[in-house]
């Protein structure tokens, strides 16, 4: 690798006008000077449009502007890939357009990478709600794994989500190379939006030594009408996890990977997915399953599990 690489820092958006300047101002004051910045507008209908064409026409060779075909909106995962394929650095950094890095994020990971000689180095987070009069204080969380250490694959696998206990990298908090990701096919089309970065860090977590490092130079905004923010409050969370899962499935076998230990994990997490009402019934008060059970169950049942856990000693099964 190159003493001084050149990266690649990848940056989709769609009707972030309030923020992407911001974004774009904490990319020219980074330290490390050799970076080209990717802006990849998916289809935004307010003013974010202008300001990146101002910013490409203001630092030619150094800012590029792309957008899709009949300026569509694409999803995320279409949206990095035509950055990435039109970009040209050798290490690929990630920038969401509403997030913002410290001066040092790119020289710090940089350096990292070559120390350690690894395919991906990934830092804590700072969850960052002060942007805004929210009421609640920003809040660190770090990768979710023992810090500042490389990892051999597959040991994140069973270390951090989406099937460990961990905290998972934060995509603004990563530095890969392109060689890495281009191997593994970049980001998968099929998520547009939830789990995008899941599925290329799990191919990566498989297959490639990461460092997992405690700094942390990266902020992450925090807003109600962010897509993580917006998947939970309206219940598409869960539909997303599932489909994820099943996607994780097909890609182990696929890929011929047996790990006991990975396939336990996943066979976990896919539980309340394939057998909902024997979860609800060993994760939750009898109160608590009946009342999610009477959407599920037919009348003859609901009406079986009310007397079960009501007082009387002995039930008989409805006929």
């Amino acid at each position: 690798m190159a003493e001084s690489p050149k990266i690649s820092i990848i940056t989709c958006f769609l009707d972030v006008a309030p923020y992407l300047e911001e974004t774009i101002q904490s990319v020219l004051r980074q330290e490390y000077e050799n970076w080209e910045l990717v802006l990849i507008d998916d289809g935004a209908t307010d003013g974010s449009t202008a300001i990146a064409l101002n910013y490409e026409a203001q630092y030619p060779g150094k800012i590029l502007y792309l957008e899709h075909e009949g300026h569509q909106n694409r999803g995320a995962s279409l949206s990095r890939n035509l950055g990435i394929a039109k970009s040209t650095g050798q290490l690929i950094a990630f920038l969401d357009a509403d997030d913002v890095w410290q001066p040092r994020t790119l020289s710090q990971l940089v350096s990292l990478m070559q120390q350690h000689e690894v395919s991906l180095v990934c830092e804590a987070t700072v969850y960052w709600y002060e942007w805004h009069n929210t009421g609640k204080a920003n809040f660190v969380v770090p990768v979710g794994t023992a810090q500042d250490k490389v990892y051999q694959p597959p040991q994140l696998m069973e270390r951090l989500y989406p099937l460990g206990s961990g905290a998972a990298p934060c995509i603004c908090g990563m530095l890969v190379t392109r060689e890495a990701v281009e191997k593994y096919g970049g980001f998968d089309d099929s998520f547009e939006g939830m789990y995008d970065d899941q599925a290329l860090l799990v191919k990566l977590y498989l297959h490639e030594r990461v460092y997992v490092s405690s700094t942390c130079t990266n902020w992450y905004r925090q807003r109600p009408g962010s897509l993580v923010h917006s998947s939970h409050t309206s219940g598409k969370y869960a539909q997303e996890r599932k489909r994820f899962l099943g996607w994780l499935e097909a890609y182990l076998k696929a890929e011929q990977i047996h790990e006991p230990a990975i396939r336990g994990l996943l066979r976990k997490a896919l539980f309340p997915y394939r057998h909902p009402l024997l979860y609800l019934l060993s994760h939750t008060s009898p109160k608590e399953a009946l009342k999610s059970a009477k959407k599920l169950l037919p009348q003859k049942i609901r009406r079986f599990l009310k007397n079960r856990f009501s007082t009387k000693t002995t039930v008989p099964w409805p006929k």
